[in-house]
């Protein structure tokens, strides 16, 4: 069934798929670089899409955080919390994040066994609702060099709301 010329042929076949598929690696490699861990820091292209812009002017078209937190509705910043579930507990025990049960009005960075970031341990201060609402919409940008990979609530109606939710909480 098989003959001498069928085998090579089937030999030579493989082989011949194995160096086009070697030569193909070698070319890509050459081609395109993976990775880049070679010692050397590669900076990330930065597309710039013009929402900095856009999130700054929507920031000064805000009404006063005053008259916003005064309609709070601790109830529906229940259904936002749903947000920070992943990674927060209300129980008294971290998670990922430190447990938010008496964060309002807080020291920043003083929930026991909890290790925060260099950034957030010098932050100071004390979780104020004007100061958690400034952290909530963006945390990277108000304390920047935090662990919080959270990239914030732009509305202010979801922060009061939330707040209002976390201020209710038993301590």
């Amino acid at each position: 069934m098989f003959d001498q010329m069928t085998v090579t042929k089937t030999v030579a076949a493989f082989c011949g798929a194995l160096l086009i598929l070697m030569l193909s690696n070698w070319a890509a490699s050459a081609l395109f670089s993976v990775g880049g861990g070679h010692g050397e820091e590669h900076a990330a292209y930065v597309i710039d899409t013009g929402a900095e812009e856009a999130g700054a002017a929507a920031a000064s078209d805000e009404p006063p955080f005053e008259e916003v937190f005064a309609t709070a509705d601790a109830a529906a910043g229940e259904k936002v919390f749903a947000k920070c579930r992943a990674c927060h507990k209300i129980d008294g025990a971290n998670a990922t994040g430190p447990h938010l049960d008496g964060v309002v009005g807080r020291a920043v960075g003083a929930v026991e066994g909890f290790g925060y970031s260099d950034a957030m341990k010098t932050h100071g201060g004390d979780w104020t609702p004007e100061k958690l609402s400034e952290f909530l919409a963006n945390p990277k940008a108000d304390v920047p060099g935090t662990k919080m990979s959270f990239v914030g609530l732009p509305r202010i109606k979801e922060r009061v709301d939330l707040i209002a939710y976390l201020e209710s909480l038993p301590h």
